[in-house]
């Protein structure tokens, strides 16, 4: 149940940071949907957040275990660039689907990845999905 509650957290965080880096139009990060209506619109996020969370939980872990020297020499800066890195691979993968995730450059990456991180950070926090419960794993 945390793990959809995880989903669902990091769509709609993904949702408002295409509100707030991409504004209006297509500048910056925005979504493609799979259809106009507001079910293809909802369906993208999710499956867009989906795509996230295992793009992360893969190709970010080995990552950031390959970086642990740099990321000590920038105090951890370095962490910002390595999830830019992973929103454009997210976007590269749903463009290769035909729909998602839409990426400007690199750097409207870089700035995606600090409102997505930070909103998510909130919203996991209030909701109470960023850490197991006790005897959970």
């Amino acid at each position: 149940m945390r793990s959809v509650m995880r989903i669902l957290v990091g769509a709609f965080a993904l949702w408002l940071t295409t509100l707030i880096v991409g504004g209006s139009g297509n500048n910056g990060v925005w979504i493609e949907p799979l259809s106009d209506d507001n079910w293809g619109v909802i369906a993208t996020y999710v499956i867009i957040a989906l795509i996230f969370g295992l793009v992360n939980g893969t190709l970010g872990r080995v990552v950031r275990f390959v970086s642990i020297p740099i990321r000590i020499l920038t105090l951890g800066l370095f962490g910002l660039i390595i999830n830019g890195f992973l929103i454009w691979v997210v976007a590269w993968i749903s463009g290769l689907l035909g729909f998602g995730l839409q990426v400007d450059g690199f750097w409207w990456g870089v700035l995606a990845a600090l409102v997505l991180s930070i909103i998510s950070g909130l919203l996991n926090g209030l909701l109470g999905t960023g850490k197991p419960k006790r005897g959970e794993v």
